[in-house]
C-alpha cells in the first residue's frame, strides 16, 4: 500500500466518499515496479475522473432512447431526484453512455460464438428518431437471440448510409441471413437488395397489421360519411313535413 485517495461521486441516491487504497509493487525487477494500482471495486461506481455513478448514465441512457425524453426533460428528471447537474453535463453523461454501449456491442467474440451456435441469423432493422431534426439512431438486432449486432447515429435514411450499415453487420457474420424483418420503408428495401439479394425480406408484424388495417378503417370512415348522410337527410325531410303541414 502506497497512499490513499478520496473522490466524491454523485449518484441517485446521493453524494458517495469514495476512499480508495492505491497500491504500487515494490520488486525492481517486476515490469510494474512503482506505477500505482487503484482498487478494482473503484470501477464499480462510476467511470475514471468521473463525477457521476454509473446508475446515473444508465438513468440518462434509458430516459433518451427507451422512453424517447429530451436533453432538457432529462436535466429536469435529474434535478428532481436531486442529482445537482447542468443541461451541457446531461450531454456528456449521454455520450459515456453511448460509449459503454458501444463497448459492450463490440464484444464480437461473444456473437461469434453464440451466433455460430444458431447456425442463422434473422435480422431486424429499425430506425427511433428521438426528436424531431435530432439524428436517427438504427438498430441493427439478431431476431432469435435478441442481440443488438450494431447500433448507430445518422443524420439521414438514404440508401447508401444504410447499405454501409448492412454492409458493416455483413462482414462481421460467419454465418448465413436468412430473413430481414424491417417497417418497410423504400431506402431500407432497396439496401436490404443490394447487400443480402438472397434474403426474404418481410414487413414486422405491428407494420403488417398496420397496412393490412387501413383497408379496413377506410371502409369503415367510408360507411360512417354515409350513414350521416342519410341520418342528416332523414332529419331535413321530417323538418320540411312539419313545416309542410
Amino acid at each position: 500500500m502506497a497512499y490513499h485517495n478520496a473522490r466524491t461521486v454523485a449518484t441517485l441516491s446521493g453524494l458517495v466518499r469514495l476512499k480508495l487504497v492505491i497500491r504500487r509493487c515494490v520488486n525492481r525487477e517486476c515490469e510494474l515496479y512503482q506505477r500505482s494500482r487503484r482498487p478494482e471495486q473503484e470501477g464499480a461506481f462510476a467511470l475514471p475522473q468521473g463525477e457521476f455513478g454509473l446508475d446515473v448514465i444508465a438513468l440518462v441512457g434509458a430516459l433518451r432512447h427507451a422512453h424517447h425524453r429530451s436533453v432538457p426533460e432529462i436535466h429536469r428528471e435529474l434535478l428532481g431526484r436531486g442529482v445537482s447537474v447542468s443541461e451541457r453535463t446531461v450531454t456528456n453523461l449521454l455520450d459515456r453512455y453511448e460509449e459503454l454501449v458501444s463497448l459492450r456491442l463490440s464484444d464480437r467474440a461473444r456473437l461469434r460464438e453464440k451466433l455460430g451456435e444458431q447456425g442463422r441469423v434473422v435480422l431486424a432493422i429499425d430506425g427511433l428518431q428521438p426528436d424531431v431534426g435530432h439524428e436517427v439512431l438504427w438498430v441493427l438486432r439478431e431476431c432469435l437471440c435478441g442481440e443488438i449486432l450494431l447500433a448507430r447515429s445518422l443524420l439521414s435514411a438514404t440508401e447508401e448510409s444504410l447499405v454501409g450499415l448492412l454492409g458493416e453487420v455483413a462482414e462481421g457474420l460467419e454465418v448465413p441471413v436468412v430473413g430481414v424483418v424491417s417497417d418497410g420503408q423504400h431506402p431500407i428495401r432497396r439496401a436490404v437488395g443490394r447487400v443480402f439479394p438472397q434474403a426474404p425480406h418481410q414487413l414486422c408484424q405491428f407494420h403488417y397489421l398496420r397496412e393490412a388495417a387501413k383497408e379496413v378503417y377506410e371502409a369503415d370512415r367510408h360507411a360512417k360519411k354515409e350513414l350521416k348522410k342519410r341520418v342528416r337527410g332523414g332529419k331535413a325531410h321530417r323538418a320540411r313535413a312539419r313545416r309542410t303541414q
